[in-house]
């Protein structure tokens, strides 16, 4: 707390601050930090013995292998976050499940199940965007600034 609040706090104010500073438990931040990543990291590599199952058994290429890879993980995470049990991960590990597909597909999810009983129209679509619908904005606003870009270079490059 800065030293211009603190003048501004009455004794009593003062006393009891002191008081439930010494009392507050302290954050394990070292564990909180090792837990996220190691949990992210575990989901990460799920991913990725996913995207090898389909570059083995079905001869995919790992430009192609991308897409199933990232709708299976995508199911995985929703079909965790309706069961409840993506809640509990994500109390654990903390910024380590906001990897970015199932943190993505976790919001949408959350969302949608928070507000299913306003109706599907006003309450599952009306709220399930409204954490994730500015990741889908810049997503694509971002994805056309850099088709123009590419289509202007092509042009300007002759190919």
């Amino acid at each position: 707390m800065s030293n211009k609040k603190k003048k501004k706090m009455t004794p009593v104010q003062q006393e009891y601050h002191d008081f439930s500073k010494v009392r507050e438990p302290k954050r394990p931040v070292l564990r909180n930090c090792l837990w996220a990543f190691f949990v992210g990291g575990f989901i990460c590599l799920l991913g990725q013995f996913i995207q090898d199952f389909f570059l083995w058994n079905f001869e995919f290429t790992e430009k192609t292998a991308g897409n199933p890879t990232v709708a299976i993980m995508v199911l995985l995470s929703t079909l965790l976050t309706g069961i409840g049990v993506y809640d509990h991960i994500a109390q654990h590990a903390g910024a380590g499940t906001a990897v970015p597909v199932t943190g993505f597909a976790n919001s949408v999810a959350s969302a949608a199940i928070e507000h299913r009983t306003e109706g599907y129209v006003l309450g599952v679509g009306g709220n399930m965007f409204k954490l994730a619908g500015s990741v889908i904005v810049f997503g694509t606003f971002a994805a056309f600034v850099v088709a123009l870009v590419r289509t202007t270079l092509a042009l300007l490059g002759g190919s």
